[in-house]
């Protein structure tokens, strides 16, 4: 698969108009809520590809993240100049996944629902999973989680985007979706809040943004770039059915690392969780959103290209970490 960042993950600097990358400028910028300093920011072009997908990333927090957090930065979410930035790096992150995407041959049914099957079935269990599983050391194990994310990361925000518009069964079962995630009403079992627990029980140290391996930003990008454009709902719909179709199988393997190296009831609540729930949401899923979706063919192709773009993100993500984790891996998933 040809999808690459071209440039080392630590570059920082360089950048055109101060010398600074430019995603350290827009985070300036915003840090002061100064619309002047935005504008500024219009026609810069990222260093490299790691320092779009930060940049990229900071805009979408305007979108996506907690308001407490943003400040009066969060009244710049649609100015001009950031309206012109999201538009260009996002047609460029496009770009590459539309290049992947045709390098590879899918020979994929023409049904919408069978078609995401398919593509869900293809590396279900990535061998990096199988490492997980059988040979990871603690520390080895708990580094790759807090890389990982865990299968949501803010999916319950991405489900309740990707509701807006629609009606009937698909309205329903998104809604169904989203109170599961909720916990059914029981704060203490809302899934970010289990994974909180979760962090708390192993002792994960969250890595900073800044740090994560360039694979691992662009795969949250694809979520946040997916729910903050309309046009491209279809492929939303397409890219969450995937995490639902492969979370469960993946998340059985992350349960049997933690048991075999002893940890206890408390780690394991969250991911047991998701084992046993995410496999029916999947079949849900194709069955109560995709099906009646793609029935209309201006939703199916871009339903399916979501779950192709997904496992894409995947597949280069789980290579980096067989990379980084597995000795004499190599690049195998």
């Amino acid at each position: 698969m040809t999808f690459v960042l071209n440039t080392p993950d630590d570059v920082e600097h360089g950048g055109a108009a101060t010398g600074e990358a430019l995603h350290l400028d827009l985070e300036a910028a915003l840090g002061t809520a100064d619309p002047g300093a935005v504008t500024a920011l219009a026609s810069r072009v990222p260093v490299d590809d790691r320092d779009a997908a930060l940049t990229l990333a900071a805009i979408h927090d305007l979108h996506l993240a907690p308001i407490t957090e943003l400040g009066e930065a969060v009244r710049l979410q649609h100015h001009p100049a950031l309206a012109m930035l999201k538009a260009r790096l996002e047609g460029d992150l496009q770009a590459r996944l539309t290049a992947a995407d045709e390098a590879l041959d899918w020979s994929l049914p023409p049904d919408a629902v069978a078609a995401v099957r398919s593509i869900a079935a293809r590396d279900r269990v990535p061998a990096l999973y199988r490492w997980v599983a059988d040979a990871a050391g603690t520390d080895e194990l708990l580094e790759y989680l807090a890389v990982e994310g865990g299968p949501d990361g803010g999916f319950d925000d991405l489900v309740a985007l990707c509701q807006v518009g629609l009606d009937g069964a698909p309205k329903l079962e998104l809604g169904t979706n989203y109170w599961d995630e909720m916990g059914a009403g029981d704060a203490t079992r809302v899934h970010t809040e289990l994974h909180r627990k979760f962090a708390q029980a192993v002792g994960l140290r969250v890595p900073p943004r800044r740090t994560l391996p360039a694979e691992a930003l662009e795969r949250s990008l694809l979520g946040s770039m997916l729910s903050t454009n309309r046009a491209l709902q279809p492929e939303l719909v397409g890219a969450l059915g995937l995490i639902e179709l492969q979370a469960g199988p993946r998340c059985r393997q992350v349960l049997a690392g933690l048991d075999r190296l002893g940890f206890g009831p408390a780690a394991r609540d969250f991911y047991e969780e998701h084992a046993v729930t995410d496999p029916r949401h999947g079949k849900d899923w194709l069955d109560k959103v995709i099906a009646p979706l793609a029935a209309d063919p201006r939703w199916a192709p871009g339903i399916v290209r979501g779950a192709r773009w997904r496992w894409l993100v995947n597949d280069r993500f789980f290579a980096a970490m067989r990379t980084r984790f597995v000795p004499g891996a190599g690049s195998g998933r």
